[in-house]
């Protein structure tokens, strides 16, 4: 056991270390009874095909998960709570109600090919992403009724390329559904979030400065005290927004006038 997870630095470098099989994770997994719950917190499993498997609720919380192979895994309701994902396969994975409070997922895999198909994007609807810090494209993900309050979706620099860990310039979030989210106090500077959907969600204190919210719809959403320095406004739909007079920054958005309210 490690008690590695998100609390490792991005830079520490990741050998294949992992202390149990596959062969014994999914056996445990096929004989679990319902009401039994799996444990593997705190382990290494760095590396591990974990693709398809039925997590059934399992723990996992602090474990190191980097560059282990979720490709169609069932991962929903369970406790992921301070995991390292980066570098992981999340292909079609379900997150639906899992904790990843404090988790990292840092430039993992989301399209099975270049075409960067939509439908593979991983499924986050109802999930715990209280201060989880990502750094990807995860352009067509289900974030519906998360809990994003405080999550941290910045680039680690501010150019592409620069560092160790960063090759993209910004998150790309383009198409995803945050409908009804929390996302207090929520990260998104510079992210590129075009036709992205914020119906009923909570913005209250968001940084979305700079971002690309050209054809996002944010019917019903609470924008209250949200940054919107710089943002691009281009078509957005804010018909029944609440707190539109205390957005920080709205002066400076670029096509306000573009929007439909």
């Amino acid at each position: 056991m490690i008690g590695l997870g998100a609390a490792a630095a991005e830079t520490e470098p990741v050998h294949p270390a992992a202390d149990i099989a596959v062969r014994d994770i999914a056996s445990a997994l096929f004989k679990a009874k319902p009401g039994e719950v799996p444990d593997y917190s705190n382990h290494d499993l760095t590396y591990l095909d974990l693709s398809g498997l039925n997590f059934k609720g399992a723990k996992l919380a602090k474990s190191n998960l980097y560059g282990a192979d979720f490709t169609g895994a069932n991962l929903r309701g369970t406790d992921m709570s301070g995991t390292r994902l980066d570098r992981a396969t999340l292909i079609r994975a379900d997150f639906s109600g899992a904790n990843l409070a404090g988790a990292s997922i840092l430039r993992p895999t989301i399209y099975a090919d270049l075409s960067e198909n939509l439908a593979d994007a991983p499924r986050f609807a109802g999930a715990n992403l209280n201060g989880i810090r990502v750094m990807a494209n995860l352009s067509g993900a289900d974030f519906h009724g998360a809990d994003l309050t405080n999550a941290n979706f910045t680039p680690r620099e501010v150019r592409a390329g620069q560092g160790t860990i960063t090759t993209l310039s910004k998150n790309l979030l383009k198409s995803c559904d945050f409908s009804k989210a929390i996302l207090r106090d929520a990260n998104f500077e510079h992210a590129l979030m075009t036709f992205s959907r914020f119906n009923g969600a909570d913005l209250k204190g968001a940084n979305l400065s700079s971002t690309d919210l050209s054809r996002a719809d944010f019917t019903g959403a609470d924008l209250t005290d949200a940054n919107l320095t710089g943002a691009d406004l281009d078509g957005a739909t804010l018909l029944g927004v609440k707190g539109l007079d205390t957005v920080k920054g709205l002066s400076t958005a670029l096509n306000f006038d573009k929007t439909i309210r």
